[in-house]
C-alpha cells in the first residue's frame, strides 16, 4: 500500500514515518514543505514529495492521486497564527480530503484532536478555539465524504519513546489527560489496513490496553 503521510515533519508525522518504514507492504511518502526536510526522512527510508497545504486543491491532488491511501496530520503549530490554524488544520485538511475523493483515494486517516465535536470544551483552553473549530469542520467533511476513513482523536501528546498501554472509546468524557505521540503513531498503522476501523471516531488517551486490544474494544 501506498501511503501519502500528510504533515509528515511534525512530531506525530516522523514517528508514523519511522513506524511505516519498518512495516512491510507499506510503502510510506512524506508530504512536506521544504527541500531541507528531506534528510530527516532519508535516513529512514522514506520518500519525500515537496508540495504545500496552502497551494491550490489542484497542485494538492496532483500528489495525492499517486496513493493507495492518506495520512493526515497536518498542523499549523503553536507558535503561528489563527490565520494559519485555518489555511492547515481546516483548508488544508479539507482539500486533502476533497482531492482524496475526486482521484479515487479512498482510504483516509485523519489524527484529530479529542473533545472537538463538544463546543463547550473549546474555550477552555485560553486561545484554543480556533483550533477546535479547525478541527471539528475538517473531521465532519471527511465523515461527509465518501470515504473510507478513520478519525483518532487523542487528548494531550507526550513525547514518551514508548507508545504504553492506551484507552480508546467513542465517549471523549471517558479519556484521559495525555497520551504519548508514539502511540498515536503505532495507531495509525494499526488501523490503516483494518475495514473494523472505517467509518469509526476514536478518541484516545493513555490507558490500560495494548493498541491493538483498544482497538478490538472500540470497534466490537
Amino acid at each position: 500500500m501506498k501511503v501519502l503521510i500528510i504533515g509528515a515533519h511534525g512530531k506525530v508525522g516522523q514517528r508514523i514515518s519511522k513506524a511505516m518504514s519498518a512495516a512491510e507492504d507499506v510503502e510510506p511518502t512524506a508530504f512536506i514543505r521544504k527541500e531541507e526536510q528531506k534528510p530527516l526522512f532519508e535516513e529512514m527510508g522514506v520518500g519525500t514529495v515537496v508540495e504545500s497545504l496552502e497551494n491550490t486543491p489542484e497542485a494538492i491532488g496532483e500528489v495525492i492521486k499517486n496513493y493507495d491511501a492518506v495520512v493526515f496530520t497536518a498542523g499549523s503549530g503553536g507558535k503561528t497564527g489563527h490565520d494559519k490554524t485555518m489555511e492547515i488544520d481546516l483548508d488544508g485538511a479539507i482539500k486533502s480530503i476533497n482531492q482524496a475523493e475526486k482521484h479515487g483515494v479512498k482510504r483516509f486517516v485523519m489524527v484529530g484532536a479529542s473533545h472537538s465535536d463538544d463546543r463547550s470544551y473549546w474555550g477552555k483552553v485560553d486561545g484554543m478555539k480556533p483550533y477546535y473549530t479547525a478541527k471539528h469542520y475538517a473531521d465532519l467533511e471527511l465523515k461527509r465524504s465518501s470515504l473510507d476513513y478513520t478519525i483518532l482523536r487523542p487528548v494531550l501528546l507526550t513525547d514518551d519513546d514508548e507508545a504504553g498501554k492506551v484507552l480508546m472509546t467513542e465517549n471523549p468524557a471517558e479519556v484521559g489527560s495525555e497520551i504519548p505521540r508514539q502511540a498515536v503513531a503505532e495507531t495509525v498503522l494499526a488501523v490503516l489496513k483494518d475495514p473494523k476501523t472505517y467509518g469509526k471516531v476514536i478518541e484516545m488517551s493513555k490507558g490500560e490496553d495494548k493498541i491493538a486490544d483498544a482497538l478490538a474494544k472500540v470497534c466490537s
